[in-house]
């Protein structure tokens, strides 16, 4: 009987260590932090509601902080992963861009927030930023390629444009894509922070994936 009951004991203590939810950080700047979004219209908590809708188990904790560039989250990112999340999601990059700076300190910067998760034995999913066309085809294709580069070196997931969800909504047509922004033309509008996160999502869910395996 007593060999049952702690069989039973067992089988319930592995139940619950397999439905405990995983702590994912999400680690970048406006974009992250929710920027004119009404409260849980953001992007982290709406992906976390589109996570656990499709059976991720997970709890999202927002580190993103407004106007940071890649230097900003380098000085942070050992802060941060000190709480030990499970997994850590990076979107950043945006700001270094819109202040034109060197996509070689862009790479820099990015590369020492991923080898500081490397070395925390934390996976990562890194989201690209893609540089417009107005800032030149030299600086685009030296800023658009840091991120599958990156990821690459360090064996993290991509997903290559955090605005993908717009992208593939409206095709390219950038006067269909203003619905999907807020006044200010740089940040998603709720409708659009949904179009991004069911681009992001499947990626999410493979970060997902290799935590739990």
């Amino acid at each position: 009987m007593r060999k049952i009951l702690a069989l039973l004991c067992l089988m319930l203590l592995s139940g619950a260590a397999s439905a405990e939810a995983l702590r994912i950080t999400v680690f970048g700047d406006s974009l992250v932090q929710g920027y004119g979004l009404p409260q849980g219209q953001g992007l982290v908590p709406q992906l976390e509601r589109w996570l656990n809708e499709n059976g991720a188990e997970v709890q999202l904790q927002n580190a993103g902080v407004s106007g940071d560039t890649t230097a900003g989250g380098a000085a942070r990112v050992a802060w941060t992963l000190s709480d030990k999340p499970d997994g850590l999601i990076v979107l950043l990059g945006g700001n270094d861009m819109l202040r034109g700076l060197p996509p070689a300190e862009t790479r820099a910067n990015l590369a020492s927030i991923l080898q500081a998760a490397s070395d925390s034995g934390i996976e990562t999913l890194l989201v690209g930023m893609v540089a417009p066309g107005n800032y030149g085809p030299d600086y685009k294709a030296e800023f658009d390629s840091n991120y599958p580069d990156l990821a690459h070196r360090f064996d993290t997931l991509l997903h290559p444009d955090a605005f993908a969800g717009i992208a593939d909504k409206v095709g390219g047509d950038i006067a269909a894509a203003q619905v999907y922004f807020q006044p200010d033309g740089i940040h998603p509008n709720e409708e659009g922070v949904a179009l991004n996160v069911a681009a992001l999502g499947p990626a999410a869910l493979e970060l997902v994936a290799r935590i739990r395996n």
